[in-house]
This record gives structure tokens, sequence and C-alpha cells, in this order.
């Protein structure tokens, strides 16, 4: 079974519900895919065994057979080919408008184009404990997550269940991420913030068409997403109180069953009954 952790917005408490679930459900996988700051390793503390480069192809023009036609540009649904005639003709590529479609070397008549590979980042793996960890790590300046987090994702095993610690948010990188996922869990927080993000995030899963709960981080003061959650027949999965010991523990990249055996039986409990669900 595959639940993706996710939430409308960062700072929610997403990484911790997403590590916590994990530690409780024992021999399991866990992604990371929040790849422009992943930072799940800092509570489960891996022994990286592997990275492997990520890479995609990129068109390459050979400026000896080229005759500026500008076909290649015509066809490229994204600008990222522009053909310029005057003079000697020069073309411009803009690697990160490119979608690595290929359709620019497919239509050239003058077969001028071919494909190198182009490195966006890199995929860690490893392990703690009985939890299988993958990593993705974007590039600095690189700006194509969503590819880099569908190839993350060709590492989960049918035979293991997963977890997948989610980009925040409700664009590109998190529908990347969430999609084909069996159940998905909103971590949100009783904010006004919190409720207007968790409303985008419930929007788009239910566009996906993915079976979702709402996981509460820091309840207390407020009853904003038990309302919004009882008016829109959203069932509310666990609440984590705010805490300032919890919060001490966080800061020091410890996990909550260290402390209190109470939170290890709520996660044990919310693994049982999420995988008890069965898949999609």
């Amino acid at each position: 079974m595959i639940i993706s952790v996710a939430s409308g917005k960062g700072g929610t408490g997403k990484t911790t519900v997403a590590v916590n679930l994990a530690l409780a459900m024992g021999k399991v996988q866990l992604l990371d895919c929040d790849v422009e700051e992943p930072n799940s390793a800092i509570f489960l503390k891996p022994e990286i065994e592997s990275t492997e480069s990520v890479s995609l192809p990129v068109p390459v023009i050979d400026r000896n057979k080229c005759v500026y036609c500008g076909k290649c540009a015509e066809v490229c649904a994204y600008g990222a080919l522009s053909i310029f005639k005057a003079g000697a003709g020069e073309v411009l590529f803009l690697p990160h408008l490119c979608h690595n479609c290929g359709a620019c070397s497919f239509i050239c008549p003058e077969k001028a184009v071919s494909e190198k590979d182009y490195e966006i980042g890199k995929i860690e793996s490893g392990s703690s404990g009985q939890i299988e960890y993958y990593c993705g790590r974007l590039n600095i300046g690189e700006i194509k997550s969503p590819s880099l987090i569908k190839i993350l994702k060709r590492k989960i095993k049918p035979e293991l269940n997963a977890v997948l610690d989610c980009p925040p948010g409700t664009s590109c990188p998190m529908m990347a991420a969430v999609k084909e996922s069996d159940f998905c869990i909103l971590v949100t927080e009783p904010t006004p913030f919190g409720l207007h993000d968790l409303t985008l995030a419930a929007e788009t899963v239910r566009k996906l068409g993915i079976r979702f709960g709402v996981f509460l981080n820091r309840a207390g003061g407020s009853d904003i997403i038990e309302n919004y959650c009882c008016a829109e027949g959203i069932e509310l999965l666990g609440r984590i109180p705010f805490d300032r010991e919890l919060a001490s523990l966080y800061s020091r990249g410890g996990t909550f069953s260290d402390i209190r055996p109470e939170y290890k039986r709520l996660f044990e409990d919310l693994a049982k009954d999420i995988l008890g669900r069965g898949r999609k």
C-alpha cells in the first residue's frame, strides 16, 4: 500500500507524521519526495548505501547539419527552442523549459538534433532499522522536481508498504508525489493559513481520486479544522497537541515515540487503520 503524507503549506508537521508513521509500520519503505528540501534523514538518521545520478535527455543541435528551418521550434510546446535565421542563423536552447519529449529530434528533416543526458539531481538509498530509505535531491538551480519525483517513485516495491513524504503546497511537485497513492494523509494546523491551504489540498486530492483524511498537528486553542472537516465530511485521523516538550524534541532531531509511548501507540493505530482499508 502506498500512503502519501502531504499538506497544503509548509511547516505543518508533514515530515513528523511521515517519519513516525513509517517507524510504526515495521518493515516499510520511506521515500522523501520533497526533493527541493528533503529533511526526513534528520530524524531517521539512515545509513546511505548508494547515490545515483538522475539525468534527462535534452537536445543537441549539429550546426553543420542544421538549415534553420524552424521545425524543431514549431513543435516545441514549451518554447525551449528558438530559431533565428538572420545572418548565419542561430539556435537558442533553454534547458529549464525543455520537457524532454524528444519531438524536436523526431521531426528534424536534416537529422541535426540528437540528445545528451542532462543531470537534474540525485537519489540516495539506504536504511534505518527496518525502514528502506530513498531520498531525491534536486540540483541547486534546477526546477524539474516533478521529473525527479516520478523517477524516485520507481523505487517503490510492490511487495512492501511505502510512505511518501511529499512536497508542500498543491502545485505540480505535490501532485506528482501523491498521484497513484492508495491513501493520502493531509497534515494541517489550527490556524487561518492552515485551514485555507488545507481546503486547496483537499480539493486537489479529491480531483485526483485519492482517498484521504486529515491529521491535525499542534492542536488546541481553535476548532476551525474540526469544524471544516465536519462540514465537508472529511475524516479526522488523529491529532497531536501543541506541546513544548515535543517541539524541543523535534528541534534535536528526535521522534515522538522516543519520549512518550502514547504517541507510539497513536501512530501504530493510525498505520493499522489505514492499512486495513486496503489498496484502492
